[in-house]
C-alpha cells in the first residue's frame, strides 16, 4: 500500500483548485496543519489523511450546473426582425448564431452559416431587406436550470447552442465557447 506523501497531497489539493483554508475547513481540521503536512513537518495521523482524502473526494464529485455557466440575459432576435438587424448584433456581440424568442420561448434560430448560405443561393432577392422568418432555423435544443454541465457537453456535440429553460421560459444559453471557457478556468 502506497501512503500519500506530503508533495502529493499539495498537488491535489491545487489540482482542486482549493486552498488550503477550503482543504482544511471540509476536512475538520485546522489550516495551519495542513500548512505543516504540506511542508512535511508533521507526519499526520492515517486519521487526519483519511479526512483529506474524503475531502478531495468531496470536491471532485460535486457536479457543475448549468445555472452556475449559462449566460444570461439571453441576446436574441425577434422573428419580424430584418436580417440585417439579426446580423448587426450577431457581429456586435461576436455570436455565430443567435436564438429567435419571442416572449420568453424559442421559435428558431439564425446562423452565419445559414446567412452566408443564403447570400450564395438568393442572388437575385436582396437578404438585408428579408425578416428573419424567412431564414430561421430549428430551435436550439432546450434544458432545465438544474441539469448537470456534463450533460451540456454531449448536447453540443450534435448542436451550436444550448437554452436552458426555468418555468418554460429561456432564461439562459450555453455555447461551445462556454464549454472553452470553463475548460480554462479549471486549469
Amino acid at each position: 500500500m502506497i501512503l500519500p506523501t506530503a508533495s502529493s497531497i499539495k498537488k491535489k489539493r491545487n489540482e482542486l483548485s482549493m486552498t488550503q483554508s477550503e482543504l482544511a475547513k471540509r476536512a475538520s481540521v485546522s489550516q495551519p496543519l495542513i500548512a505543516r503536512i504540506e511542508s512535511g513537518d508533521v507526519d499526520p495521523r492515517l486519521s487526519t489523511i483519511k479526512k483529506i482524502y474524503e475531502a478531495f473526494e468531496e470536491v471532485e464529485n460535486e457536479s457543475i450546473l448549468v445555472k452556475d455557466v449559462m449566460n444570461y440575459p439571453v441576446i436574441h432576435i425577434l422573428p419580424k426582425d430584418s436580417v440585417t438587424r439579426a446580423a448587426s448584433i450577431m457581429e456586435e456581440y461576436g455570436f455565430s448564431q443567435i436564438p429567435i424568442i419571442v416572449d420568453g420561448i424559442s421559435v428558431g434560430s439564425l446562423s452565419e452559416d445559414m446567412l452566408i448560405k443564403s447570400l450564395t443561393e438568393k442572388k437575385n432577392t436582396n437578404i438585408s431587406k428579408m425578416k428573419v422568418s424567412e431564414l430561421m432555423e430549428g430551435s436550439f435544443p432546450t434544458i432545465s436550470l438544474d441539469t448537470e454541465f456534463k450533460v451540456v457537453s454531449s448536447i453540443l456535440e450534435r448542436s451550436r447552442a444550448v437554452l436552458v429553460m426555468d418555468n418554460g421560459k429561456v432564461v439562459g444559453v450555453i455555447t461551445k465557447h462556454d464549454v472553452l471557457k470553463l475548460l480554462h478556468s479549471t486549469e
